[in-house]
């Protein structure tokens, strides 16, 4: 403190000082016991004498002068006599003339926090389960409505104690911890950032989906006003734990128990399923069993006539089936606030890339279609292409910081299909700014319609599967012959899809300026289900068509046709294609 601020708070003291006494003399001291006393002064040598005339002798005091003389009485005849009790012009001007001086050394009183009346609005909002923060509660929750099923634990919670059957080579209970996020990664190598980094296994999705639908803004208790019906039933967890050894009979009680369950709750009633969703993680193929063989691969919980009518959202969709919804894989990535997107989308802008496009994976020899041990062989032989090759002896292609370092200093990255279209890598790769290649329509452009661009040239390039089959393509010549500034604007644009392709954190998210991948996919849902429900829309074309339908809006003859020919038997997945990664 200065010393012009150490003057101003003693002459405000001394200020304060005088005026508490005058205040306190004035009011407070018993002044109806006296008869007017006055206070005289005289001239400067003169004493001051308070003179009560309750006294019965007047005392006689002695003049400066030699003048004897009887104090006078009389208040009025007296000039230099003020009566400041009985004056009380006198006092308004005395206040009149402290009050400027006192305004100015006197603090600031403090503002009195207010508290906030709560409004019926407020306490339907409670009743319904709505938050009021942050920007997605500035939205109104009419036709926004989701009632989630309290389901026995049969169906989730018991499911995830169960975890150690998932893998039989693997233990999968550490990747079931933080709400399905798995093992925090850290930040090693700087490859990461600050926080928000998991090793999350890419077929969690529906235990995250779970805890993130728990702490959604419009989620009621109130089914008569919910626009959608959640179903938080783990298929692809119940699934996974019957895949391989065990006969058909298990691998569908849970799933025919819970149609069974449903059909007795009166919110299916209403509409039989039609406004009813339910998240799998796993392949559409995977829920698809179309005979009863117990070679055959998967469950028939899409099969089930009860759910027909449901929304299916999976991390890959059926092309020939218009009731499932491609929605992406988890990445390793869940933020928590805005500043952690635009944070990570910044350093993803600045970083160098070294190399000119780079692949993870492993080949695929026991499939006769698949041209992967093409794709590789061109990366292998090029100087411009960095490679990781999977195998039992390469462990770094599940090593989270060993991909996401290999995408990091890559321009493009080839995302050829494995046992299935799609692949996680692909939104590994957008995380890491790098820009997709796809061989076939089927890996992403008819899969994720709500998450990414219709104009997939604008953040993606597509080389023909036939031509890398038959070799009559180089991808290296493909690559280098874009433009620089064609190349830069789609790695922008890549960049921009981050928010949307990643899960934020269930428990600790706060984003308000961005929506991530499940806020994308319950508006998808939420869309889907009113056209649905209010049969705004109807199937008057052959369902093998729906790829074509829902992407473009016709079923006309299209230059994609060749990518999607319908085959007289839907092919089983194998099984080691739904347990490798990449």
């Amino acid at each position: 403190m200065d010393q012009t601020s150490r003057c101003r708070c003693k002459i405000w003291l001394v200020l304060c000082m005088f005026f508490i006494c005058w205040y306190f003399m004035i009011h407070n001291a018993k002044w109806y016991t006296l008869s007017s006393p006055r206070t005289t002064f005289h001239h400067h040598t003169n004493p001051i004498e308070i003179i009560d005339s309750t006294e019965k002798t007047i005392p006689e005091t002695t003049n400066t002068r030699g003048d004897n003389e009887n104090v006078d009485t009389d208040h009025g005849s007296v000039k230099e006599e003020i009566d400041w009790l009985n004056d009380a012009a006198e006092m308004r001007a005395l206040e009149n003339e402290l009050e400027p001086i006192l305004k100015k050394v006197r603090p600031k009183p403090e503002k009195k926090k207010t508290k906030k009346v709560e409004t019926a609005t407020d306490k339907v909002g409670e009743r319904v389960g709505k938050r009021k923060t942050g920007y997605k509660s500035k939205q109104s929750c009419s036709g926004r409505y989701i009632y989630m099923y309290d389901l026995p634990a049969r169906f989730n919670d018991d499911i995830l104690d169960d975890c150690r059957s998932f893998n039989k080579w693997q233990n999968m209970c550490p990747y079931v911890d933080n709400n399905g996020l798995g093992p925090n990664l850290g930040n090693p190598q700087r490859a990461f950032s600050r926080s928000g980094w998991y090793a999350t296994n890419q077929f969690m999705l529906e235990v995250i989906f779970h805890n993130r639908m728990k702490n959604y803004e419009c989620l009621t208790n109130d089914s008569s006003i919910a626009s959608a019906v959640y179903v938080p039933y783990y298929a692809g967890l119940d699934v996974w734990r019957y895949l391989f050894d065990h006969s058909i009979s298990f691998r569908d009680a849970l799933s025919v128990d819970l149609a069974e369950w449903l059909r007795e709750q009166p919110e299916w009633k209403k509409y039989h399923g039609k406004d009813h969703f339910l998240v799998a993680g796993r392949i559409t193929w995977d829920f698809r069993r179309e005979t009863d063989d117990d070679e055959a691969w998967g469950n028939k919980l899409m099969l089930l006539p009860e759910f027909k009518n449901m929304t299916f959202l999976t991390i890959e969709k059926s092309p020939w089936h218009s009731n499932d919804f491609g929605i992406p894989y988890p990445t390793y990535f869940h933020p928590r606030t805005d500043n952690d997107i635009s944070e990570w989308q910044s350093k993803m802008k600045r970083h160098r890339r070294k190399s000119l496009f780079s692949f993870a994976g492993a080949p695929r020899p026991d499939m006769e279609e698949s041209y992967r041990d093409e794709v590789i062989e061109h990366c292998a032989n090029s100087s411009k292409c960095r490679l990781i090759q999977c195998s039992n002896d390469n462990l770094k292609c599940y090593q989270p910081v060993d991909v996401m370092k290999l995408f990091q200093s890559s321009i493009f990255c080839l995302q050829p299909p494995g046992h299935s279209h799609t692949r996680r890598s692909t939104f590994d790769s957008i995380l890491a700014g790098c820009i997709p290649v796809f061989f076939t329509p089927g890996s992403a452009y008819i899969q994720y319609l709500w998450h990414l661009p219709k104009k997939f040239e604008k953040y993606s390039v597509l080389i023909n599967e036939d031509d890398v089959r038959h070799k009559n393509v180089s991808i290296e010549r493909v690559l280098s012959r874009i433009p620089a500034k064609k190349v830069s604007e789609m790695r922008n644009e890549v960049i921009d899809l981050i928010p949307t392709v990643v899960y934020a954190d269930p428990k600790k998210s706060k984003l308000e300026k961005f929506k991530d991948a499940f806020d994308v996919s319950v508006n998808g849902v939420l869309d889907r289900i009113k056209n649905v429900t209010k049969k705004m829309t109807s199937i008057d074309f052959d369902e093998r068509f729906s790829w074509k339908y829902i992407l473009f809006g016709s079923v006309d003859k299209h230059d994609w046709d060749h990518y999607f020919r319908y085959p007289q038997k839907v092919k089983e997945t194998e099984a080691e294609g739904n347990e490798t990664r990449r």
